[in-house]
């Protein structure tokens, strides 16, 4: 069993089990898991039968043993409320879209069960309805990682939950990320159409899969909006929403995000090794520690007015300064 694997459930056959598929057979023992999250976690090595990994065609057997291990270790799903201030962009009755600061966990998990937008949300809002499957992530219908800034959209009702869920599952909700990255991307407009997955070596790790059989289907559309010789401002658009998508992607056309110490981009990849640039960088580094990624803008389609919604974030404080830096750097050397 992998180091970062906790154990969740171990469920053992009935000697008198009849032959049925493993997916099914985990649909009906396990509380509020859809059969996409289980064939998912079976293809990524999260559950082993008679501690071998299956594919999710795999019929089980009277008297075997079924293993499902996560990264994260199991606990309950009670969220705290905490009294954390929250930059609210858009409130009615249904839904919020709030401005996430860089640094802030979305949601309680592994090492960070307190802090998070999530306790902010349960001290803000009492009742925030639960995706089933989604239980102690009160409001969420997506999320974006704790070192990347911008926006997000909250349901605050069941009815507002199930419309925008609908939009994230069809990929109809806009969603445009600025990313600061290593180079400059050559042709400086294009897609990339790449499956993505957890690394088989490192699960905390998306990884990209030339053979489409492997990961899942990943679309991220992109243009350079400023070239700036040894790094580029970037405007990505999410077509699907996988963990770590633009990161993944970025770094798979050899473009890693500025200071994504993850994806290899916590490194000098373009340029010079003498001392001036090298220390000039390290101090954009201290400027910004952390991937230089944000969400941009947000449109969806308000699930019970029908409006069309649309929000945009200014870049933060961090990201300005740092391509304020570059830009000089470049007109003067």
């Amino acid at each position: 069993m992998d180091d970062e694997l906790y154990e969740h459930h171990r469920i053992v056959a009935d000697a008198k089990q009849a032959l049925v598929r493993i997916d099914k057979f985990l649909m009906d023992r396990l509380p509020n898991v859809t059969r996409t999250k289980l064939q998912a976690g079976i293809k990524e090595g999260f559950v082993r039968v008679n501690e071998k990994e299956v594919k999710p065609n795999y019929k089980v057997h009277p008297g075997d043993e079924i293993l499902i291990a996560l990264p994260e270790p199991p606990r309950d799903t009670e969220v705290v409320p905490e009294n954390i201030p929250i930059d609210i962009v858009f409130e009615d009755e249904h839904l919020l879209v709030v401005n996430k600061p860089a640094g802030m966990v979305v949601h309680p998990a592994y090492q960070n069960w307190t802090g998070t937008l999530v306790n902010a949300l349960a001290w803000h809002f009492q009742n925030l309805p639960e995706m089933k499957g989604n239980e102690g992530r009160p409001g969420l219908v997506h999320r974006i990682d704790k070192g990347t800034s911008g926006l997000l959209v909250i349901a605050k009702t069941e009815k507002a939950m199930n419309g925008l869920a609908r939009q994230f599952f069809d990929h109809s909700i806009e969603r445009t990320y600025h990313a600061l990255v290593w180079g400059v991307p050559e042709p400086d407009k294009g897609t990339i159409n790449v499956n993505l997955g957890r690394s088989p070596k490192d699960r905390r790790i998306t990884v990209a899969f030339e053979d489409a059989n492997l990961g899942r289907h990943a679309i991220t559309h992109y243009e350079v909006l400023r070239d700036l010789r040894y790094v580029a401002l970037v405007k990505c658009n999410l077509e699907t929403g996988r963990t770590h998508q633009i990161r993944a992607h970025m770094r798979h056309i050899g473009h890693p995000l500025f200071n994504d110490a993850t994806y290899g981009g916590d490194r000098i990849l373009k340029g010079t090794q003498f001392s001036k640039f090298r220390s000039f960088v390290d101090n954009c580094f201290r400027i910004i520690p952390r991937q230089a990624l944000h969400a941009r803008s947000l449109g969806f389609i308000h699930p019970i007015t029908k409006e069309r919604k649309q929000f945009s974030s200014e870049l933060p404080v961090d990201m300005e300064e740092v391509l304020e830096k570059w830009e000089s750097y470049v007109r003067y050397n």
